[in-house]
């Protein structure tokens, strides 16, 4: 019988809650008319803010979120985003020449700071280090965390709301410099990460700022990057890897071959994590640099979603997207070691989202279940396990080196308070799979908590028209009889245990 054994006694450490982060960029319907709907709406609202989509994403606990790019950051003016609405400027973005849209500048510093303490997240600023000085990010970060009165900046925060600092302790350097963001080397982006970190670190506070790491598996930029740094005495804290699994098919219509490539692609997280950390090795012997993968997800063609293609790159999302941010999340989970950050991109109406919204209309998609059963593995020590559940080959398809899909994709864990959390999720796309769920080390004992993500069709999303097409079921598993469950296909499956 298909197996998994939870290995009590072992264990690469904590699971870092902010491997569970999100990324919310100023692009498309991300925030207006996305999160951000303002203080006069007809539309229910937190001080601006959509109240359903605030309040939904507060129950999973979201622990850090990214903004404002994504590659919005280096043409912004982060003091285009502070003062009265009404004097704040209008600009042509980043992303102008590809939907014609222009940035009002409405959410700006307070109200990204207001929306992540309404929520419990920690901010992580993406600073443009393409098109202004360090000096002008310097002033920034003095800007969000001078202690009160103590410096003009400070003053000119507490003057535009905010008296107490805002504390933001994650500020990424740069943002794709192999590409947008300046179309450098990674000697070049080496060179400037340095004279822009050397500037802001002067700057009181305990801060992780993150150099600008690779494209997807791209070794040798990471290679080049920490050597350019080792000579210069410096080791970052952390280092960003972008990785989008990309599509095969469409968002609902694909084949069963396309399913399976699909997820094929997405679990080559397991080759970008561990072949950038290889590289990194030669440099950072000790691991003390946290890989941030702070940009991953599907990236299906634009027009599915609900706004018919003026949203750019909205999409929707299906079950199979779900599976995907199973796969991908129980990787990280059992990389927590090498893994310090990752960062689904986006929140709202754009890639791999957990909501979509517009006007009065607001629906969570099957990916925020995923993130609502996984959340009891933030802060919990992580479990190895033994998967013994078997192999889908056909990976070569995709790339030679590519690790097997295994057919149950899991990984474990247990909080102080004893929670065993076991995550799971069935690969396969038609059949459906029992596993004997045991403790190695450790009894998994008496009755355990189920909750099943799963549709008749994979190909189910949730719409405007049908909020509640896929939605998660609860059950009860009991180790007196076993500890088989079954899971259905093209599911995912969190099983929680009282230790």
């Amino acid at each position: 019988m298909n197996s998994i054994t939870v290995l009590m006694t072992q264990s690469k450490g904590t699971i870092n809650p902010n491997i569970y982060g999100h990324f919310s960029e100023h692009i498309g319907g991300v925030f207006y008319d996305g999160l951000w709907v303002g203080e006069d709406s007809k539309v229910p609202n937190i001080r601006g803010f959509r109240k359903a989509l605030a309040e939904s994403f507060a129950k999973i606990h979201p622990p850090v979120l990214r903004w404002p790019g994504g590659c919005f950051a280096e043409t912004y003016d982060w003091r285009d985003g502070i003062g009265p609405h009404d004097r704040r400027p209008r600009r042509i973005n980043w992303w102008y020449n590809n939907d014609h849209r222009v940035e009002p500048n409405q959410v700006g510093t307070h109200e990204f700071m207001d929306f992540c303490r309404m929520v419990g997240a920690q901010p992580y600023v993406a600073a443009n280090m393409t098109s202004v000085t360090p000096l002008h990010i310097r002033n920034w970060i003095e800007y969000c965390n001078a202690p009160a009165g103590l410096t003009t900046l400070a003053d000119e925060r507490a003057a535009n709301g905010d008296a107490e600092p805002f504390g933001v302790k994650y500020w990424g350097i740069g943002n794709e410099n192999w590409g947008g963001g300046g179309r450098m080397t990674a000697e070049m982006c080496a060179r400037e990460y340095l004279r822009f970190m050397t500037v802001c670190e002067s700057l009181p506070g305990d801060m992780t700022f993150v150099a600008c790491g690779a494209n997807a598996h791209d070794v040798a930029w990471t290679r080049a990057l920490m050597a350019a740094l080792a000579e210069k005495g410096h080791r970052p804290k952390a280092l960003s890897v972008h990785y989008y699994c990309g599509t095969a098919g469409a968002p609902q219509d694909f084949t069963e071959d396309q399913w399976y490539q699909l997820l094929h692609q997405a679990n080559y997280m397991q080759n970008i994590v561990d072949d950038h950390r290889a590289a990194m090795d030669g440099f950072d012997p000790e691991r003390k640099t946290a890989i941030f993968v702070d940009e991953w997800g599907c990236w299906h063609r634009d027009g599915s979603g609900p706004s018919r293609g003026y949203n750019l790159f909205e999409q929707q999302s299906s079950m199979r997207d779900a599976v995907v941010a199973a796969l991908t999340l129980n990787i990280f989970n059992n990389r927590c070691d090498v893994v310090g950050m990752a960062n689904v991109a986006q929140l709202c109406n754009n890639l791999h989202s957990l909501y979509l919204a517009g006007g009065e209309h607001f629906v969570e998609t099957p990916n925020y279940f995923v993130y609502d059963m996984f959340k009891t593995h933030q802060g919990a020590r992580q479990l190895e396990v033994v998967n013994d559940c078997g192999e889908f080959g056909g990976g070569e398809a995709f790339r030679k080196a590519a690790k097997p899909l295994p057919r149950v994709s899991a990984s474990a864990s247990q909080a102080e308070d004893g929670l065993i959390t076991v995550t799971l999720a069935n690969t396969s796309m038609t059949e459906p799979v029992e596993v004997k769920l045991s403790g190695h080390g450790g009894l998994l004992t008496g009755r355990a908590e189920i909750v099943t993500l799963a549709a008749d069709d994979p190909h189910a999303c949730n719409t405007f028209e049908n909020p509640k097409a896929v939605q998660p079921t609860a059950s009860e598993l009991d180790f007196s009889d076993g500890g088989v469950i079954t899971l259905p296909a093209a599911s995912v499956t969190a099983v929680r245990i009282r230790g």
